[in-house]
């Protein structure tokens, strides 16, 4: 028996935390389903009856324990319930990127040994037909399956067993399948805190479910009894945000840091009186005194109207995937809507460690989650141990054994530290650090957000590794940088100049260049949560590269 907080499961396997769900009695909705005109209630009930019906349709289309069975689709809620049925016979669910070229997913799926694949729409379905021989549903075919659902039963699934494979990004060469055992992913959706959310909570899903972040989120607010709202379209995530009013969004970086690049623009865009308001209102609210006269008057002319347009009740966002620019978590604190940080990798199963929106530290991710052991390196690599971290990577031992320490600990490849609190911080990518000609280490993330923090930059990739002086390649964010009216050189050039100011002469940016256009996930430049691909954006812009220390 596995308890967490004195909630009891026979078993730590996704069958037996969908069967707990199902035994609570939640008034509140289980997912809010995106329509062209809104989003539809599902209820708890309407939900375990179509995964079961998917289970024994998936059962008498011949689908077996260890199968593996690939998802192609964008966050919709057909993935969340084929996600739980593949899950409850003991197949592996493996998801594929909407994004995910044709070649993509035909070595994913060549390579995890798919015998069966679900898709959206028969645009996904065309692309699956070049690379893919065997059977591919579509979504709309869902309803004769679960028609045709037999008396088989499934058989028991361990904890041991496999539940999904995640395939990596893919940085470095092609992705690798990481394999989460059920074990793995419910000790994961366990961990998550109580302080977090609960039933009351609505939570809005619009990350992409063959990320690991995804599958925590939905699977946590399913553990929790949380409303989930999803989202499969990012563009209507504004009406998202003010038809269902969440309380808590998980995001990426790159979502918060739109949302305060807009205000702040908007605030400088404004007449003198109201950009005088909102930059005194601004001003007030990094004080983080809301209860203060002044913090009571900024929030009724200016906080409130933005956090409106949000919703009105969001109480915690919890950003992952990559760093947040302190500036941006202080900005939403003086919103009175708290950003806090979260640190988990892929195989980790997105889990490691979290802020507590009663306990938390700008700057960090901080303390680690229960039953989680963390300890740091001689060169400050963070190493793991605990019940989430994966089995290892499907077909490679050589690999499997290169992640970890011989006392079986699992190597993050991060750098971090731990202070005497016990918060974490990460400082940057092991494999990312720069080492100059002269022999200098530096972090380049922490440039490049220093560099974003500027709203009209929106991307920014340091480089200087082997080489002489550290440069910058620069994209604009177009919106801000046309309202400003000014010269884009002199405006990067100025964000150049405050981001050097306080580092030593080897740690400057001497040289920097703006690119084109944008780095996309077309190109192959940002992965599926906008992280950067830094070999393939070194590949389509070496000439520019060169320039710089020509």
């Amino acid at each position: 028996m596995a308890y967490h907080d004195g909630v009891p499961l026979e078993t730590r396997t996704a069958p037996a935390l969908w069967r707990y769900v199902q035994e609570q009695y939640h008034s509140m909705p289980a997912y809010l389903e995106e329509q062209p005109d809104g989003w539809r209630d599902v209820s708890w009930e309407e939900a375990g009856r179509r995964v079961d019906a998917l289970a024994r349709g998936l059962l008498a289309r011949g689908v077996r324990r260890g199968d593996a069975v690939a998802v192609l689709s964008r966050t919709r809620l057909e993935w969340i319930l084929l996600d739980w049925a593949i899950m409850s016979i003991g197949a592996v669910v493996v998801g594929l990127y909407p994004t995910n070229t044709a070649s993509e997913c035909g070595y994913i799926l060549g390579h995890s040994e798919a015998v069966l694949a679900f898709v959206e729409d028969d645009e996904q379905a065309a692309k699956l037909a070049s690379v893919y021989d065997g059977p591919v549903v579509r979504f709309d075919e869902l309803d004769a399956l679960e028609a045709s659902a037999g008396d088989s039963q499934p058989e028991p699934v361990g904890e041991e067993d496999l539940a999904t494979l995640i395939y990596t990004s893919g940085t470095t060469g092609p992705p690798k399948g990481c394999m989460l055992t059920h074990k793995n992913l419910v000790t994961a959706a366990m961990g998550v805190r109580n302080e977090l959310q609960d039933e009351t909570d609505v939570v809005l899903l619009f990350l992409p479910m063959a990320h690991s972040f995804a599958r925590i989120v939905h699977q946590g607010a399913a553990y929790h009894g949380s409303t989930l709202v999803i989202v499969s379209d990012v563009a209507r995530l504004p009406e998202a945000l003010a038809r269902t009013r969440p309380t808590i969004l998980p995001a990426v970086p790159r979502v918060y840091e739109k949302i305060h690049a807009n205000v702040v623009g908007e605030i400088e865009r404004s007449s003198p009186v109201k950009r005088a308001i909102g930059c005194w209102a601004l001003r007030v609210g990094a004080t983080n005194k809301p209860s203060s006269v002044q913090g009571r008057i900024a929030d009724a002319l200016v906080f409130k109207k933005i956090r409106d347009r949000l919703g009105g009740r969001i109480r915690i966002g919890i950003s992952g995937a990559a760093p947040l620019g302190i500036d941006v978590l202080e900005f939403f604190r003086s919103l009175n809507m708290l950003v806090i940080e979260g640190y988990g990798l892929t195989e980790t199963s997105s889990s490691l460690s979290v802020n507590d929106p009663d306990d938390y530290r700008f700057g960090t991710v901080g303390r680690v989650v229960d039953g989680s052991e963390v300890k740091l390196a001689e060169d400050g690599e963070i190493l793991v141990r605990s019940d989430s971290v994966f089995k290892g990577y499907f077909k490679d031992p050589e690999a499997t054994a290169a992640a970890f320490t011989e006392d079986g600990f699992f190597r993050t490849g991060d750098i971090g530290e731990i202070d005497a609190d016990g918060f974490v911080k990460i400082t940057d990518r092991k494999k990312d650090i720069i080492i100059t000609a002269g022999g200098k280490n530096i972090a380049p993330q922490n440039l490049e957000n220093a560099l974003k923090a500027s709203r009209f930059i929106s991307q920014a990739l340091v480089v200087g590794d082997r080489r002489p002086y550290v440069t910058a390649l620069i994209t604009l964010d177009s919106d801000e940088v046309n309202g400003s009216g000014r010269d884009p050189e002199q405006l990067v050039q100025e964000a150049v100049d405050n981001v050097n100011r306080d580092r030593v002469r080897v740690e400057q940016i001497k040289r920097f260049t703006i690119l084109p256009r944008d780095f996309s996930q077309e190109a192959g430049e940002l992965t599926p949560t906008l992280k950067l691909r830094r070999r393939v954006v070194h590949e389509h812009f070496g000439d520019e590269i060169e320039e710089l220390y020509a």
